[in-house]
């Protein structure tokens, strides 16, 4: 019974690593968006 409670331990970490690492990626790809429409729209004027 140890192991199985291991396991789902083990595979939820996981899963929460991958959700907050793809979150963190999403929130730097959004800033680097907008620092590029910036800098676009600062050229255009």
């Amino acid at each position: 019974m140890y192991y199985l409670f291991a396991a789902y331990a083990v595979f939820w970490g996981l899963t929460f690593a991958y959700v907050f690492t793809i979150a963190s990626r999403q929130k730097r790809l959004e800033k680097e968006i907008e620092t590029l429409s910036r800098s676009l729209t600062k050229d255009q004027a």
